[in-house]
């Protein structure tokens, strides 16, 4: 599986290098997400923009994306999603629960609003 990571202070943007997202490769996203995640990687964006298939092992892999960010930070899938892909999401009735950004630098600003967000809902705890 090809992708490229660019670790940032506040997040991370993995772009995927691949037409598929499906059995082949989900397993290693899969691992690859729980590994960032254990490294503390805050806020995580997944960018989709070539990626112009996904099957049940690739949205599978997705899931574990929002989940392992969910409790701590964000998950967002960036990019303009092939239609095949949003249609996989729409079917599954997953569109209310993923973050969905059509452009990388505009997923970057959600994800530092939300920390943002948290950082002042933080604050007014203590």
């Amino acid at each position: 599986m090809k992708y490229r990571l660019d670790k940032q202070e506040q997040y991370a943007i993995l772009t995927l290098e691949e037409e598929n997202l499906n059995s082949t490769f989900a397993p290693a996203l899969k691992s690859d997400l729980i590994v960032f995640s254990q490294e503390g990687i805050k806020n995580f964006i997944l960018d989709l923009s070539q990626v112009k298939y996904v099957d049940s092992s690739g949205l599978s892999a997705i899931l574990t994306g929002h989940r392992l960010w969910k409790d701590h930070g964000t998950f967002v899938l960036a990019g303009e999603l092939q239609p095949m892909v949003t249609k996989l999401i729409e079917i599954s009735r997953l569109e209310t629960i993923l973050v969905m950004i059509p452009t990388v630098s505009e997923a970057i600003d959600y994800v530092m609003m939300e920390e943002l967000e948290r950082e002042l809902h933080d604050g007014t705890k203590q």
